[in-house]
């Protein structure tokens, strides 16, 4: 048989069911590889990904950093705030939103996140058999933002409800009629929260943005958007990846359950990496492997494939709590590492503590059940049927 052609798509459904072995071939064969249909270069390799994130003065976020039509543009920072910025922009408003993730401010959530996380695991040991994904991880970390965005318990629920009504459109499209509506009715309520922080400041990161006037409200309602969306999917999908990965390899789950924590949460990051790539426009002409790229371009860097390139991270396709992991790129590097990623730490960390605390190692998973994502750069599960016993 001939040799298949290679072909790949962040939009692919085969691709996001296991993209490493195509990950494999991009880093031997096409390390700087074009979509023509989606008119992106993509980089595989660690080497050439961690260099491109931390350049950025030739490969410019001004466009945003996801390919989905309907959000890549002059007009990104809109819908995602200063990740969309480079310099001078970047620099004031990120300054101005780490005053909000200060390792004071993350370490005073532990208690609430451990409450949280225990009433979880509670409610999942009550019902025996339940949906890791749905009713675990996906409602921590956004009760945790909402927790840090001042969102009253009472409307937790529907902020929640109207989040997930974002996500829901066909990727590579532009976001549905539903998903604009849930958006502009997030962003009008976020806008009254900072009405009332700016007449009544409270211990919260919303009251952090206001102060001093150093961000306008149509800076600080993206970036609400921002925070609620992107930063807790990453945790969101960091859970999942660390149970179900551990559930099929039983001898690093005995680790895991045994207190390797850290490791279990790191090699997961790297392993199975939630947000997978993350675009970039270049400035300049660029030579890449032989290949002229001029101004323009569209460069597509995938943290995912570099996570587990083998001149970095030795058998890489291994889950091996073991592993040096210090070299990950899950969060980024560079001006846009992520501001929040103590913060999804924590979560992770403080949520496996109590699962592994109240929750039998013998737990099983249901892959008959298990549904996917199907961003172009998010990968995770939406549903994850677990069933569980005490410890």
């Amino acid at each position: 048989m001939g040799r298949v052609e290679l072909a790949y798509s962040p939009y692919d459904p085969a691709v996001n069911e296991d993209p490493y072995p195509v990950y494999a071939r991009m880093r031997r064969e096409a390390p700087i590889y074009h979509n023509p249909e989606l008119n992106f270069w993509a980089l595989s390799r660690y080497d050439d990904v961690a260099a491109a994130l931390v350049d950025s003065a030739r490969y410019s976020s001004d466009h945003g950093p996801v390919l989905d039509g309907g959000v890549w543009g002059p007009k990104a920072r809109t819908m995602l705030s200063f990740v969309a910025t480079d310099p001078p922009d970047h620099t004031r408003m990120r300054s101005v939103i780490a005053r909000g993730f200060t390792m004071r401010r993350v370490a005073a959530l532990e208690p609430m996140i451990r409450g949280l996380a225990r009433g979880y695991v509670e409610e999942g040991l009550e019902k025996g058999t339940f949906d890791f994904a749905r009713d675990l991880s996906a409602k921590l970390p956004l009760d945790v933002i909402s927790e840090l965005m001042g969102v009253p318990p009472s409307d937790r629920a529907e902020v929640r409800e109207r989040n997930n009504g974002l996500l829901r459109y066909h990727p590579g499209s532009d976001p549905s009629e539903d998903g604009l509506r849930n958006l502009f009715s997030l962003g009008g309520y976020y806008a009254s929260i900072i009405a009332e922080r700016r007449k009544a400041p409270r211990d919260d990161l919303v009251s952090v943005l206001v102060a001093d006037d150093g961000l306008t409200d149509e800076e600080i309602v993206p970036f609400m958007l921002l925070l609620v969306g992107a930063g807790s999917e990453t945790t969101t999908h960091l859970l999942n990846a660390a149970w179900y990965w551990a559930w099929r390899n039983p001898e690093q789950r005995a680790a895991a359950f045994g207190g390797a924590i850290a490791p279990w949460m790191e090699e997961s990051l790297r392993y199975d990496t939630p947000a997978q790539g993350t675009a970039r426009r270049l400035t300049e002409d660029t030579v890449l492997h032989g290949v002229d790229l001029p101004a323009g371009t569209r460069m597509w860097l995938l943290a995912g494939s570099a996570n587990r390139d083998e001149s970095v991270f030795p058998d890489p396709d291994a889950y091996d709590l073991g592993r040096d992991t210090s070299k990950l790129i899950s969060f980024g590097a560079g001006r846009h590492y992520c501001l929040g990623a103590s913060l999804a730490r924590m979560e992770a960390r403080v949520a496996l503590e109590e699962l592994t605390r109240l929750i039998a190692p013998d737990y099983e998973i249901d892959t008959t059940g298990i549904r996917r994502t199907r961003h172009g750069n998010v990968r995770g599960m939406l549903s994850l049927p677990t069933t569980v016993r005490p410890a």
